[in-house]
């Protein structure tokens, strides 16, 4: 027989209810049940969605991530001098006032990818990169966690 959480106090049942409480439809305990209306038994899950829910915890989820390198200073304010431009005249051509362009190269501002991008294409230097993160779930679940029920008031 297959075990559920109640939604509600997270106590583990054979047999739960889908009850309205609070404009929410959730599978509660009989105890619970009380505390809204009771709309239909709640509805199993089948042995080949409970396999396809398990195979989709496992997969691990993949994350792409841009970001500046960490000379981005260096390597903005070497090109722009063997390019024979002055802060001010590279502010002016990438749109961008001069003050930033001078935070920039100094390191104390670290720009938006927007910009960064704009800075790229203006001096073709790659200062942007882009890393993958995988993420795991835990294969260790807890039993015990917070339930909707943690957060609600009742009284005794």
């Amino acid at each position: 027989m297959i075990k559920i959480n109640c939604d509600l106090c997270g106590k583990v049942e054979e047999s739960l209810a889908r009850a309205l409480i609070e404009g929410v439809e959730l599978d509660v305990c009989q105890a619970c049940s009380r505390f809204g209306k009771m709309v239909a038994p709640a509805r199993r899950p089948s042995p080949k969605e409970q396999h396809m829910q398990l195979r989709r915890r496992e997969e691990p989820k993949h994350e792409k991530i841009e970001m500046m390198v960490e000379n981005y200073a260096e390597i903005i304010k070497k090109k722009r001098e063997s390019s024979g431009l002055s802060q001010t005249e590279f502010a002016n051509k990438i749109n961008e006032k001069d003050s930033i362009v001078h935070k920039i190269e100094t390191g104390s501002f670290v720009p938006q990818l927007s910009l960064a991008r704009k800075i790229e294409k203006f001096l073709g230097v790659k200062i942007v990169e882009e890393h993958t993160e995988t993420h795991e779930e835990s294969r260790h679940k807890k039993e015990e966690g917070f339930t909707l029920g943690d957060f609600i008031k009742t009284r005794k």
